[in-house]
C-alpha cells in the first residue's frame, strides 16, 4: 500500500476492523518511511452481470429496470414497494453469486417468475403475460392451473424451467383450438 503522503511503499497495520455491516474491512496504517498514519478500506468488487436480451443485443444488468417490471405487475396488489425492492435485491444476489457473468433475459424472468409464485399469483400471472408474451386467453388458462400445481413438483429454485408444464409455446394457428371464456370459467 503506498503512503498518500511520501509515496512510500511499506507500511504496517495498526488496526484491522469490520466496517458497512461486514461489507468492508476497515484498517489503520503506518508508513514505515514518514510514520503518517492513514485508513485503507478492503471491499468485494462485484463484476456487472450482462443481460443479453431477445434480440441478442447485449447490455449492464439495471436492478431499477427489475422493481420498474416488479411495481407494474404488482400494482393494486397490495404488496409494498419496499418488498418488491428486496425482491429485487435477492434475485441481483442470486445472479451475482454465479460464476457466469452473462444471463440471459429469460433466465432473469424465470428467476422473478419463481420468486413472485410465493408471494402474489396475481403478480405472477400479470408478469408472466408480459414476459411469455401470451396471445390469448388460453395462455391465461394455462399458467392458472400450473398455479394450481404445488410448487416443489413444477419448479426447482436450482434450475427454473424455462417453459413450465402447463405454458406450452403456442402458436397463432392454434387459436380455433382454445377454449371460450365460457368454458374455462366452468372448466368443462
Amino acid at each position: 500500500m503506498r503512503c498518500p503522503s511520501c509515496q512510500h511503499t511499506n507500511s504496517r497495520v495498526l488496526e484491522s476492523r469490520s466496517a458497512e455491516s461486514g461489507q468492508s474491512i476497515r484498517r489503520r496504517r503506518e508508513c514505515l518511511s514518514c510514520q503518517h498514519r492513514f485508513t485503507t478500506y478492503e471491499r468485494i468488487e462485484f463484476v456487472p452481470i450482462t443481460v443479453i436480451k431477445r434480440d441478442g443485443k447485449r447490455e449492464s444488468f439495471d436492478r431499477s429496470k427489475l422493481v420498474r417490471g416488479l411495481i407494474r405487475a404488482c400494482e393494486k396488489t397490495g404488496m409494498a414497494t419496499g418488498q418488491l425492492e428486496i425482491l429485487a435485491e435477492e434475485i441481483e444476489a442470486e445472479l451475482q453469486g454465479r460464476s457466469i457473468r452473462e444471463v440471459t433475459s429469460s433466465e432473469i424472468g424465470e428467476l422473478v417468475l419463481l420468486h413472485l409464485r410465493p408471494l402474489s399469483e396475481v403478480a405472477y400471472v400479470r408478469f408472466a403475460s408480459v414476459y411469455r408474451q401470451f396471445r390469448g386467453i388460453r395462455d391465461f388458462v394455462d399458467t392458472l392451473n400450473h398455479l394450481q400445481t404445488p410448487l416443489n413438483e413444477t419448479e426447482s429454485p436450482e434450475t427454473p424451467p424455462v417453459n413450465p408444464p402447463g405454458v406450452p409455446d403456442v402458436s397463432p394457428t392454434d387459436a380455433g383450438d382454445r377454449e371460450t371464456p365460457a368454458s374455462c370459467a366452468t372448466g368443462s
